[in-house]
């Protein structure tokens, strides 16, 4: 299939963007024509498992998918036989091609999750700990925060309107970087300020510097 031609000032726009990754492609919307079948495949999933059950929904895409193998696959063996030609089977190539797992990768991926596991392990054993005041007092506010979030919304929602951000903010956030990082450096400096101010005023802050060496 043909690539679609664009205009000069279409292609002056993306040389200037930074080369991103397969995925990071589809969320910055290099082509829109796959983000935005990504982003509508990925809505069609999530309100299907909203209204139907997980069984149910996994059940009707694989049989539509399993329906459209099966219809493709005897279109062209049809058309082979009027046309009295053997170009073989149609998905000889997905067949042939290799899908499995090499232990290098699963082992990279198994390192990869624990090391991210342990770190959130730490993290959260901190938090509840009380080893930074200041920092506990802070998660216990975004916890306060999250219950009148899951009071407005249910997970499959939180999940939907996750969707929607991830093929919407960064984009957003590349055309308007410049702005959003000076918004963000004083929002991060207003609450540093504040923290530093409540850490002086109570004595149960981070821990000092004789306790860490212990």
């Amino acid at each position: 299939m043909a690539r679609p031609k664009h205009s000069p000032r279409h292609n002056a726009q993306y040389d200037d963007l930074p080369p991103r990754g397969p995925v990071e492609s589809l969320i910055y919307w290099r082509s829109a024509v796959h983000s935005g079948a990504a982003l509508g495949a990925g809505l069609a999933l999530l309100v299907a498992l909203a209204c139907c059950s997980v069984v149910s929904v996994c059940a009707y895409a694989s049989l539509l998918a399993l329906s459209a193998a099966v219809a493709f696959r005897i279109y062209k063996n049809v058309l082979q036989a009027v046309q009295k030609t053997n170009d073989g089977h149609p998905f000889k190539w997905l067949l042939e091609k290799d899908v499995s797992v090499s232990a290098e990768r699963a082992q990279s991926l198994a390192a990869a999750a624990t090391a991210h596991l342990n770190a959130a392990l730490a993290e959260l054993r901190r938090l509840f700990l009380v080893e930074d005041l200041v920092d506990s007092l802070k998660f216990g506010v975004l916890l306060w925060c999250l219950t009148y979030v899951g009071a407005c919304f249910n997970g499959i929602t939180l999940i939907i309107l996750g969707w929607i951000a991830l093929f919407t903010l960064p984009k957003a956030y590349e055309m308007n970087k410049a702005q959003v990082d000076a918004n963000l450096e004083l929002a991060r400096a207003k609450i540093n300020e504040i923290s530093a101010k409540v850490r002086a005023a109570v004595p149960l802050g981070r821990k000092s510097e004789s306790e860490k060496d212990k």
